[in-house]
């Protein structure tokens, strides 16, 4: 007697997808969890409102994300049920072209608020350890 597959390769590409499930495949964020809420927090608009996560989303759809001081302004390109490497993920949305300046805008004004990591030239040794804490007791 012939075995019926049901497996899920058998089937066809869903053309929808919940929101929190497409955001963590294409890991805007690490868990379904922190997804669902900033979805919940009003971090995540679909097509200029909020929603909630269990709204489904096809291909076109716009998001735009905010995430720490970060926005995205993306286009859906395409729905992956499984949480792939980041370069397969990225190719399930594209960014807008002012939304990855203003992007690279807000990193390149961190770095400069940040300034150069300034290192010294060796650790302290113990007469070096000693002068620092006359320094801060304020002792001559």
């Amino acid at each position: 007697m012939p075995r019926r597959s049901d497996a899920p390769e058998d089937k066809a590409p869903a053309a929808q997808m919940r929101l929190d499930k497409w955001l963590w495949a294409a890991r805007f964020f690490k868990t379904r969890q922190l997804a669902i809420d900033a979805i919940n927090g009003g971090k995540v608009h679909l097509n200029g409102q909020r929603v909630k996560p269990g709204k489904d989303i096809g291909v076109g759809a716009r998001l735009e994300i905010s995430k720490d001081r970060y926005v995205w302004e993306i286009t859906v390109e395409g729905l992956g049920s499984q949480r792939r490497p980041a370069p397969e993920a990225a190719l399930l949305y594209r960014e807008t072209p002012e939304s990855l300046a203003k992007r690279q805008a807000e990193i390149q004004r961190q770095r400069d608020e940040k300034g150069p990591d300034w290192q010294p030239a060796h650790k302290p040794d113990k007469k070096d350890r000693r002068l620092i804490h006359r320094f801060k007791r304020g002792d001559e």
